[in-house]
């Protein structure tokens, strides 16, 4: 029987007891802490869900996770799954007012935070959190300090050590199906940049990522690298569900840079990586400077990202491993299309693959694309293939709905129950997904997705900008930069660096403009709006000047 078949319904839990009881000596994860096998994070989670338990902690009850790529991240969430509880991974990175906004959107009752990570001293932050979260009852944190805690306040290693040899309720399955149980509830933004909260279940996550490593062929002797962000959707299912349902490592990296991620793959003998083209873009630049030795490498995803031509081709070049491109989405549970090793070069450069088992993608028409040629208008909807439409998704993947929004979910489903990405897209006559772009504003900076709007409702706020526009620019590394253009009020004096620190108060730093330009005017329509084209035509002979 095919692994996503054995995996049709089975909940996370589940999954981590048959590994353990199978390779419970076998590595799962390697971090700067050391190897922690298979077995060592079933009977942690096992500790640290009695403790939970002891708490108060229940089932459907939400955990916030604030962690960096670390084994606590790993298993504080199999000991949610245990309990029946959901978990809510966050970015650490974001700033507190955006954190403040998710914890309490979430409901969340407890939540596991590294003590300090990138400066940032969490306990001082959960401090002036705590009064604004009602629901907030409990803090773990993650760290080696010995620091005085409150009855509120546990540190990680303690609570799970009172945890050990203590028993807890098993959650009451689902019916008909336990995998039905919601086990993630993943941020992500909406063509406003609003967060909207992604309801996905232990099937969605389980068997999407069962699919994948299947379709990959990723084997219980690989060791994968290049994912440093667990709380996405692709670091939960394929890179920590995807090692556990293969039997594969993973190595966990802090640092989302391209050296740092070569030096995991020479030090650890890496056999695949997964990442953005930003990241494949800085290892190409830093293997040229200062090679490692790659030779390990087998295989390398791309995703996350538009993929430039030719990137592909320098990765394989540079590193001999097989490229493989890739198509994720946060409401479908990860990947939904990848191509396979064994396809022909120009399936595997050019092309995302065909859809995963359980997977279904239809082209439909879209407002920004012309309307199909006379008599090739197609049946229920579909355009023919060879024709650019929104990308609809269907399958075992596609989420519960946006939690607490059931409007938005509502109209974010077309009637045959098909998730409308806002992602532009082609299948050709052998069904293979074909990228174009989005039809709705977004910059894609270095595998994040930034909505101007948010960025413009950020500077719209200083009172010396009278007038704002966001666009993006391309960028060999990044693959596009965010480019904020302002109209300054009338005799305000005001710097570009000080609009920049401005934004970083409250925007996380994937959102900050990378460059700021002042205008006296901008260019605009008949019915008053920004010229964005022009704007941005204007700024690139703006760029090119300086540069």
């Amino acid at each position: 029987m095919a692994l996503h078949q054995r995996a049709s319904s089975t909940t996370l839990n589940q999954a981590l007891a048959q590994r353990a009881t199978v390779d419970p000596e076998r590595a799962f994860l390697l971090s700067g802490a050391g190897r922690t096998t298979f077995g060592e994070v079933d009977s942690r989670a096992e500790s640290m869900a009695a403790a939970l338990h002891g708490l108060g902690v229940e089932a459907g009850d939400r955990i916030a996770l604030l962690l960096p790529p670390c084994p606590e991240f790993a298993v504080s969430m199999f000991a949610a799954a245990k309990l029946g509880a959901v978990i809510v991974p966050l970015n650490p990175r974001l700033p507190a007012p955006e954190l403040q906004y998710l914890l309490r959107h979430s409901e969340a009752v407890a939540a596991v935070t590294i003590e300090s990570f990138e400066d940032v001293d969490y306990l001082q932050l959960f401090e002036a959190l705590f009064p604004q979260l009602p629901e907030l009852q409990y803090l773990v944190t993650v760290g080696e300090e010995d620091l005085w805690y409150d009855d509120r306040i546990f540190q990680y290693e303690d609570l799970m050590s009172a945890g050990q040899g203590r028993d807890y309720p098993a959650p009451s399955p689902a019916e008909p199906d336990p995998a039905d149980d919601v086990m993630a509830l993943v941020y992500t933004s909406g063509t406003t940049g609003k967060p909207k909260g992604v309801l996905l279940t232990h099937g969605n996550l389980v068997r999407v990522a069962a699919s994948a490593v299947e379709r990959l062929g990723i084997r219980p002797d690989d060791r994968v690298v290049g994912l440093s962000a667990l709380f996405h959707v692709f670091g939960l299912g394929q890179g920590i569900l995807g090692s556990l349902l293969s039997g594969s490592t993973l190595v966990l990296d802090t640092s989302s840079d391209g050296p740092a991620t070569l030096d995991l793959v020479e030090k650890h003998r890496a056999t695949v990586q997964y990442g953005t083209p930003t990241l494949y873009e800085t290892q190409l630049l830093e293997q040229g400077a200062r090679p490692r030795d790659l030779g390990s490498l087998r295989l390398a995803l791309v995703s996350g990202a538009q993929v430039p031509t030719g990137l592909p081709a320098r990765i394989e070049t540079a590193t001999g491993a097989t490229v493989v491109l890739g198509y994720s989405v946060t409401e479908t549970g990860a990947l939904v299309s990848v191509t396979p090793p064994g396809a022909s070069e120009a399936v595997r450069h050019f092309t995302v693959g065909t859809p995963l088992e359980g997977v279904e993608v239809r082209i439909v028409p879209d407002a920004s694309v012309p309307d199909p040629e006379p008599g090739l208008e197609a049946e229920a909807g579909d355009l023919p293939s060879e024709s650019v439409g929104e990308i609809g998704v269907r399958g075992v993947g596609v989420m519960q709905g946006y939690y607490r929004q059931p409007r938005l979910t509502s109209r974010s489903l077309d009637p045959d129950g098909f998730f409308l990405t806002g992602d532009l897209g082609m299948l050709d006559e052998e069904g293979h997904l074909h990228l174009v772009g989005r039809h709705r504003e977004v910059i894609i900076r270095a595998g994040h997705n930034v909505h101007p709007r948010e960025v413009e409702n950020r500077l719209g706020m200083h009172p010396a900008v009278l007038d704002v526009a966001v666009v993006g620019l391309p960028d060999a590394i990044l693959g596009e930069t965010i480019c904020a253009c302002v109209v300054p009020v009338e005799g305000a004096i005001v710097t570009e660096d000080e609009l920049r620190e401005w934004c970083r108060a409250t925007l996380a730093d994937h959102r900050v403009p990378d460059i700021v330009r002042l205008f006296d005017a901008f260019p605009m329509t008949g019915t008053g709006k920004v010229r964005r084209v022009e704007v941005a035509r204007l700024l690139r002979e703006s760029v090119r000047v300086d540069t």
